[in-house]
């Protein structure tokens, strides 16, 4: 799997790619990442890649030129590396919400071109042009799309296999569909006591029947106090058993 980072600041994601559990995946090249600078290809002693929106207003905006150039250049390193399909994504306030649907169809496919805008954006013409997909982390406004490139790369390496220490430690994160599409349960760990609060009993007992009925209910309260809408959502797909039901008219303003 094949990631191109198109962004004016390559520097910001050395720490990233060198930390973590992730970072395994990097330096194996399992899930391999380039960085490219569209100020590389840019033209003048300046290396001009921003100007002036036409019909004034503040900020700059990114030239189409110098990003079709380097785009050009990454079709062509990757058709040599025999992985060229690849789609250019843009990060975009008007792109598709991610979600663990989405991040993990692109954890199964060959990767992606990922355009890390900046300034006021990108000129609509590069856009209409080139890019295929637009993806947006939720109704908020970053300085650049380098976060959100970040975190696509790290949701979608830590499913690829052997990242984990445990190769089933995702399968029951929260939105996972093994968990149901629910949010997880809470976890302790040592000491048994702190602060003057107890571990729950059912997690001392050793009774795995037990253990696996108290996070399924506490799960189920979690994602009903914090994400109503999942509990609808899973109980549309058939995915709430009778037990689960039970546990849930009997909450606080049950659902």
């Amino acid at each position: 799997m094949r990631f191109d980072l198109i962004t004016l600041f390559p520097e910001l994601f050395a720490p990233f790619l060198a930390s973590g559990v992730t970072r395994r995946a990097y330096a194996s090249g399992q899930v391999a990442v380039h960085l490219w600078n569209p100020r590389d290809f840019a033209e003048g002693n300046y290396r001009r890649v921003d100007d002036r929106p036409f019909g004034g207003g503040p900020g700059m905006v990114m030239l189409a030129e110098p990003l079709a150039r380097c785009l050009a250049a990454i079709r062509a390193d990757r058709a040599e590396a025999l992985d060229a399909q690849a789609p250019l994504v843009l990060f975009s306030p008007i792109g598709e919400r991610l979600n663990h649907e989405g991040v993990a169809q692109w954890a199964q496919g060959p990767g992606a071109i990922l355009l890390c805008g900046r300034y006021e954006g990108v000129d609509q013409r590069f856009i209409d042009a080139e890019v295929q997909r637009q993806i947006s982390l939720g109704d908020f406004v970053l300085s650049g799309g380098e976060i959100p490139a970040m975190a696509l790369l790290d949701a979608v390496t830590r499913l690829q296999p052997g990242v984990l220490h445990d190769a089933g430690s995702h399968q029951f994160d929260s939105f996972n569909p093994e968990l149901d599409g629910l949010l997880d349960c809470p976890h302790y760990t040592r000491p048994e006591v702190w602060r003057g609060q107890a571990v729950p009993p059912a997690l001392l007992s050793g009774h795995h029947a037990e253990i696996e009925r108290w996070r399924r209910a506490q799960s189920l309260q979690a994602t009903a106090s914090h994400r109503p809408d999942l509990i609808a959502a899973a109980r549309a797909q058939g995915r709430l058993s009778r037990q689960d039901e039970a546990v849930l008219a009997n909450l606080p303003g049950k659902l």
